[in-house]
């Protein structure tokens, strides 16, 4: 899908910023903090620093988490070798960083600039994997057969240096070339691979463009983009992490995953249904994530397909188990019962809900299997306390009090800010539609039905749409057919609402 760029005029996101409540400038006290653990200039004893690492972020990226090198094991198969920022080293638990890093959860991205999670001289200077010196990390060391499937997974703190670092673009231009560099030469290899296992195992994939908005000299443009190849594979070095530290936590009997309930198969049924109207091919026996992978976004009824799609992906949430907690007292029952949440948090440790050792669900419908955060720490919270656990058990060594305390808090944590980060990223984007289209009133569009609303005695009959140019996508009012082309003629943009609505013609 070619990438469709629209300039708008300068937005101001500060009211966004207001109403979502995002902090400004970092305490005085957390800065102090920060600038003395720098000074300290403390470095694992294990020296990596041999190893060619390579950072693959999106252009201009200070905040670097993961660096990777990839090879072959004699024999066959592949070695991963995957450097994650060591941030639980630079933040002192109990202290100024850890407290604010509890207040602001995650990093969180707007178009006029990120919302640290951790202050900059750590997050892109000291602890950031950045090229040409030596920096703290937690490197995994996982070994695949020639299959894709593990064989081994270590992991230890190390210091690490990387080479280069790299962007997507940049990357996927090289690749095409034929010149990438050869410790990350393997990925698209192992990548495709990797994601060849995951559709078999039931993962699910969406393969929808993003939409992004993006400076461009004093203004501002709305980009609708597909993830580049590379990109995908990268993200398949992530997973492949994520679902190794899983593993190590559920062996250990204590951690914290990212979970989603399986799709339902009334779910898969419904969306099943809808494929043949689309002209979508489901072969009998294939799994959804097979059907769902072959079907091109840039098509109109593949992309109502994948609309549709994206309902299997619902209930994604954090949750935190340790099956050495003691069983909760009547009393923190009781008050669980009455619907005290923080009674089970407090008293029990245990995934928030008040019941002894691990869930009945710990897998990601997504995933296709059990999977932790542990590759982003410098813009996650929860992958700082996920990655010390795993470090922990794989030593064989008691998980330090300070994680064990926090585990049961994290999800509620996570969850919270993980709206926010949403509610950030989709309120730029209706401000700048709103922006884009504000003056245009009463003008005709091409567009395409994505979503159809059923009409009722409350409802009149609409849906969703996705125009063609601007990449714009809302809210319209009409008999849409699902998966159609229609004509529709815009009747409000107000930007002091970030509000965008159409009606067929």
């Amino acid at each position: 899908m070619p990438i469709k760029r629209v300039v708008a005029p300068q937005i101001d996101f500060s009211g966004l910023r207001r109403e979502l409540g995002l902090p400004d400038e970092f305490p005085a006290a957390v800065l102090v903090e920060a600038g003395e653990v720098v000074r300290e200039g403390w470095l694992p004893s294990v020296d990596r620093t041999d190893i060619a690492f390579l950072t693959v972020d999106p252009a201009g990226s200070r905040d670097l988490d993961q660096a990777m090198h990839l090879s072959r094991r004699p024999g066959g198969g592949y070695r991963v070798l995957y450097a994650i920022a060591d941030v639980v080293s630079f933040v002192r638990p109990g202290g100024a960083v850890e407290a604010e890093s509890w207040v602001r959860g995650q990093t969180i991205y707007l178009p006029d600039g990120r919302v640290p999670l951790h202050p900059p001289v750590l997050s892109e200077e000291a602890v950031s994997l950045l090229p040409g010196g030596d920096r703290a990390a937690v490197v995994w060391t996982i070994d695949l057969d020639g299959d894709g499937e593990t064989v081994d997974v270590r992991v230890e703190r190390a210091r690490v240096r990387s080479r280069a670092q790299l962007d997507y673009a940049g990357l996927q231009r090289q690749f095409d070339a034929g010149t990438a560099p050869e410790p990350i030469g393997l990925l698209p290899e192992i990548g495709e691979l990797l994601a060849r296992r995951a559709t078999e195992r039931g993962a699910v994939n969406l393969p929808l463009p993003s939409q992004e908005v993006e400076r461009d000299g004093d203004g501002w443009r709305l980009v609708l983009r597909a993830p580049l190849p590379i990109e995908e594979h990268n993200a398949q070095i992530s997973l492949l992490t994520g679902m190794a530290a899983a593993r190590i936590m559920l062996d250990g009997g204590i951690g914290m995953l990212r979970t989603m309930p399986s799709p339902k198969p009334e779910a898969v049924a419904t969306l099943r249904a809808a494929a043949e109207p689309l002209g979508i091919s489901w072969p009998d026996g294939a799994p959804v994530g097979v059907v769902v992978a072959a079907v091109d976004p840039a098509d109109p009824r593949g992309a109502a397909f994948l609309d549709q799609a994206a309902e299997l992906l619902r209930g994604a949430g954090y949750t935190a188990f340790n099956d050495a907690a003691p069983a909760e007292n009547e009393d923190a029952a009781g008050r669980r019962r009455a619907g005290d949440q923080d009674a089970g948090e407090q008293l029990t440790g245990v995934n928030g809900a008040g019941e002894r050792g691990r869930p009945a669900d710990v897998g990601h419908g997504g995933v296709g299997a059990p999977y932790a955060h542990v590759t982003a720490p410098l813009r996650r919270l929860a992958d700082r306390y996920a990655t010390e656990t795993c470090l922990s058990l794989y030593a064989g060594s008691p998980v330090p009090d300070w994680v064990v305390s926090a585990l049961p808090r994290l999800p509620k944590a996570m969850s919270a800010t993980d709206r926010v980060a949403s509610a950030a990223d989709r309120g730029a984007i209706d401000l700048a539609e709103a922006v884009l289209l504000h003056g245009r009133v009463g003008e005709v569009f091409d567009a395409a039905v994505l979503d159809r609303d059923e009409p009722s005695a409350k409802r009149p009959a609409g849906g969703t749409i996705a125009l063609d140019d601007p990449a714009v996508r809302a809210k319209c009012l009409g008999d849409l057919p699902l998966g159609q082309r229609v004509r529709v003629r815009l009747t409000a943009a107000d930007p002091a609402s970030r509000t965008v609505r159409f009606e067929r013609t």
